[in-house]
């Protein structure tokens, strides 16, 4: 090889070298799926199966080696089912909470305070959820973060 050919091959290969760098490292590097799930009925068959979707999500994605995160946002009447009080599937919130580590719980503090004006007293949450300052305004702010929308 003369000169001009050394030259070449030389420059051809610091071209592609960060493409097979980033190829490597990506490779490596766990995929992140995330997904909000709106809950809004006072209906315990809604959040049972947002709680089987959030089973079976996590269980495919960890068979392939991926994470996912989830949010479960409840407002109007689907807070009953974060209500301490009312709730009709606390354990299996509990149950799956424990199973799926990235599950969140989004309570709506504005349905929260509405209840609570109405019915003259504190409504707890149970502790497994979070009070956001409103369910529609949270479930925005995840979609800007990328995640994906889902109503039961």
């Amino acid at each position: 090889m003369d000169r001009r050919s050394i030259f070449r091959a030389s420059l051809a290969a610091l071209a592609v070298a960060p493409l097979f760098g980033r190829k490597a490292g990506a490779a490596t590097e766990k995929k992140q799926h995330k997904l909000a799930i709106h809950v809004d009925q006072n209906d315990p068959a809604v959040m049972r199966l947002a709680l089987g979707n959030t089973r079976n999500a996590y269980e495919l994605y960890a068979s392939m080696g991926e994470d996912i995160a989830i949010e479960i946002v409840c407002y109007s009447q689907g807070l009953h089912m974060l209500r301490d009080d009312t709730s009709p599937v606390k354990e299996e919130i509990r149950t799956t909470r424990a199973k799926v580590p990235q599950l969140a719980f989004g309570a709506c503090n504005n349905t929260k305070r509405a209840m609570e004006r109405t019915e003259g007293k504190t409504i707890p949450i149970i502790p497994e959820a979070v009070v956001v300052p409103a369910g529609v305004v949270r479930l925005v702010e995840l979609q800007e973060q990328g995640f994906k929308y889902l109503k039961p």
